[in-house]
């Protein structure tokens, strides 16, 4: 099952950076964030799958659907690209680098995790993550806020400049 699910990844993921139009993308975008949801269900990682539900599949899918709105890509000339000979290089050299990676972590890790940590059940769960973010992570975490703060001040403020 594992093994369907994450195929399903793969392959939404390589449809949604294949496709000419930015709406289609996003939708392929959605299926992959709901397989690898359904990956961390099956690895019994609650908390994370809705995590991955909630905040990718639904605000920044939000997000990208109102800039995709926003930018209003009517003229689908604009998105079509030739093939040059510096990009089929890049292709080559990105399926060597993913072979070579690939072909690594699989020496690698053969036969090398055979047993899981006994903490390993209660990872996933909501208590353990809250528990862990506010007592262990307790700083990174106010940290993370104050960054998305500024984020969201300074994105109002370069709003504000261009409406007015």
């Amino acid at each position: 099952m594992v093994l369907l699910f994450s195929s399903i990844a793969v392959g939404s993921a390589i449809m949604m950076i294949t496709r000419r139009s930015p709406v289609i993308s996003a939708l392929y975008l959605i299926v992959n964030f709901f397989s690898v949801s359904a990956i961390y269900l099956m690895l019994r990682a609650e908390f994370i799958a809705i995590i991955q539900i909630l905040v990718y599949a639904g605000a920044i899918m939000v997000l990208f659907l109102f800039v995709i709105m926003l930018l209003s890509l009517k003229d689908e000339s604009k998105l079509v690209e030739n093939l040059t000979y510096k990009k089929l290089g890049a292709i080559i050299i990105a399926l060597l680098f993913l072979s070579t990676v690939g072909i690594t972590t699989f020496f690698a890790f053969t036969d090398k995790f055979r047993t899981l940590s006994p903490l390993a059940e209660e990872m996933g769960t909501t208590e353990f993550i809250g528990k862990e973010l506010y007592t262990t992570y307790s700083f990174p975490f106010e940290l993370v806020t104050f960054i998305l703060l500024a984020a969201i001040v300074g994105a109002i403020v370069l709003a504000q400049k261009k409406f007015e």
